[in-house]
C-alpha cells in the first residue's frame, strides 16, 4: 500500500477532476482529509500543485504527448495526472529537484499500473526534465492558451485582451484564504494571534474591506483561535465586499435576496444592529437552516427566512414596513468565472447555454427583488462572474423597466474603490480578491 504523498494526492484530485467532472475543491478537501499523514507543508503542496496543474493543464498535456508516440488521450486518467503533476513541478516549481519528481511519479505509476507503464512515465519524464524551463512570460501565455476557447473570448470581450491575460494567465498555486473578522477595529490584534498560532503560516491584512485577512498555508482555518467564539469568519475578500457595497446603516430592514450559506447575511446583520433587521430568501431551504445557525455562532441572527424561487414570483417574502426594504443585496447564482483563482477546473470546460439560462435567472431574480424595495431604497445587483452576458447585459436589459437607477456606492471601503462609479468590477490582479461585477441602484420615488 502506498504512503499517502502530497504528490499523490494532487493527482488523485487531478484524475477525479478530468475523468468525473469534479469540483478541484471539493475532490481536494476529501483526498486531503483521508491523507491524515500529511503535515502542513505537504497539504500546501498538494494544493499548489492541484490549482497550478489546472491552470496550465492544456499546455502540459501538449509537452506530454510530444514525447508519446500514441499520444495520451486513451492513457489511464490517474497515470495521465501523475504525469501531469510532474511536468508542472518541472516546468514551474524550482524548489523540488527535477529527479525526485520524477522518482516520485514514476513509482506512483508502478505501484498503480505495473512496470511497462512506469517506464512508459520514466521515458516521458525524463525528456520533458531536460527540456529547458519556460520563463514566466511563456508560462503566463501558457496558462490562457489552456483556457476553453469559447470561455477566453468571452472574457476578452468583456473585460479586455490585457485584463484577460492577467486574469488568466496566472500560474501560481492556491489563492489565499479569506476570514471576515467580526469587529473591524479588531484586525492587528487578531493578525498577531493567528501568527502565533500558526507560525509556519503567513496571514495579511485584506486590500478593500477592512474587516479581511488573507491566511495562505494555514491548514484547517476553522481550528484556529476565536472561530468557535464567533469572532471571525471564513469569507473571501471580494465576498465582503460585495455585502458592504450595500450601505446598511443601523436601524435598516434590509433583504438578503441569494443569501444561500449567509456569509453576506452576517455582515448586514452587523451593520444594520440591533436596531435594524436582516431577512435572508433562498431557494434551498437547507442553506437558510445552516444561514441561521452560522449567523448564531456570530451572536447574530435574521429576522425571517424565505425559501424563494425567484424565477416563479417572490414567495413569501415580505418587508416588515408595507413600504418595503430599506435596501436589498441582490447577489446571484452565475457561471462562477470569476472565481477561476480558486477554481481552476472552470477554465476547461464552458458551455455558453448555461450562461445564457443564468442570465434569464438573473433578470428574473433583480426584476422581482426590486418590487420588494420602498420608493428610494437601495438595490446592489451583484455576480461572482466576469462576462457582460451575465452583468452590463443584465442590467441594460431590467433596470429601467424595474424601475433603478444607477446611484453612487454609499460604503466608505467601496466609494474607496469605486470612487464615483455606480458599477464596479473587481479583479484578481487589481483588487486582490476573485473577480465580480456589481451595480449600486436606486428605485426611483
Amino acid at each position: 500500500m502506498l504512503v499517502p504523498s502530497a504528490r499523490g494526492v494532487a493527482a488523485a484530485v487531478i484524475a477525479r477532476v478530468v475523468a468525473d467532472k469534479a469540483f478541484a475543491a471539493a475532490a481536494l478537501d476529501a483526498e486531503l482529509d483521508r491523507a491524515v499523514q500529511l503535515d502542513a507543508r505537504d497539504r500546501a503542496l498538494a494544493t499548489e500543485l492541484v490549482y497550478g496543474t489546472l491552470r496550465l493543464l492544456g499546455w502540459l498535456e501538449a509537452r506530454i504527448g510530444r514525447h508519446a508516440r500514441r499520444g495520451i488521450d486513451k492513457l489511464d486518467p490517474l497515470v495521465r495526472a501523475h504525469l501531469v503533476v510532474a511536468a508542472y513541478q518541472l516546468f514551474v516549481l524550482t524548489r523540488v529537484p527535477a529527479f525526485a519528481a520524477v522518482s516520485e511519479a514514476v513509482s506512483a505509476v508502478r505501484g498503480a499500473r505495473g512496470a511497462q507503464v512506469a517506464g512508459f512515465a520514466n521515458a516521458v519524464l525524463r525528456k520533458l526534465a531536460a527540456e529547458p524551463r519556460p520563463t514566466a512570460e511563456e508560462l503566463a501565455r501558457a496558462a490562457f492558451e489552456s483556457t476553453d476557447p469559447s470561455l477566453r473570448a468571452a472574457i476578452v470581450r468583456a473585460i479586455g485582451d490585457d485584463a484577460a491575460r492577467a486574469l488568466l494567465g496566472a500560474h501560481e498555486g492556491a489563492p489565499p484564504l479569506g476570514l471576515r473578522i467580526e469587529d473591524a477595529g479588531a484586525r492587528a490584534e487578531w493578525l498577531a494571534r493567528f501568527a502565533e498560532a500558526r507560525p509556519h503560516a503567513t496571514f495579511e491584512a485584506g486590500r478593500v474591506s477592512p474587516h479581511a485577512v488573507l491566511a495562505r498555508g494555514a491548514g484547517r482555518i476553522v481550528e484556529l483561535p476565536g472561530y468557535d467564539e464567533g469572532a471571525w469568519t471564513p469569507q473571501e475578500e471580494g465576498s465582503q465586499l460585495i455585502a458592504l457595497a450595500l450601505g446598511a446603516r443601523p436601524g435598516e430592514a434590509v433583504l438578503d435576496a441569494c443569501a444561500g450559506r449567509g456569509n453576506k447575511t452576517g455582515l448586514l446583520a452587523r451593520a444594520v444592529g440591533d436596531a435594524g433587521s436582516v431577512d435572508a430568501a433562498d431557494v434551498h431551504p437547507k442553506k437558510l437552516e445552516r444561514l441561521t445557525r452560522e449567523l448564531e455562532r456570530i451572536g447574530r441572527r435574521p429576522r425571517a427566512t424565505f425559501a424563494v424561487d425567484w424565477s416563479r414570483g417572490t414567495g413569501d417574502a415580505a418587508a416588515p414596513d408595507p413600504r418595503g426594504y430599506d435596501r436589498v443585496l441582490v447577489d446571484a447564482p452565475c457561471s462562477g468565472t470569476g472565481t477561476l483563482r480558486r477554481r481552476p477546473e472552470l477554465a476547461l470546460r464552458r458551455a455558453s447555454a448555461d450562461v445564457d439560462e443564468l442570465a434569464k435567472l438573473q433578470r428574473a431574480i433583480l426584476a422581482r427583488a426590486a418590487t420588494l424595495v420602498r420608493p428610494g431604497g437601495r438595490v446592489v445587483y451583484a455576480v461572482c462572474s466576469v462576462l457582460r452576458e451575465e452583468a452590463e447585459d443584465v442590467l441594460a436589459d431590467v433596470a429601467a423597466s424595474a424601475g433603478l437607477e444607477p446611484a453612487p456606492f454609499e460604503s466608505p471601503a467601496v466609494a474607496a474603490v469605486a470612487g464615483e462609479r455606480t458599477t464596479l468590477r473587481l479583479l484578481p490582479h487589481e483588487h486582490g480578491t476573485d473577480g465580480y461585477f456589481v451595480a449600486s441602484l436606486r428605485r426611483r420615488a
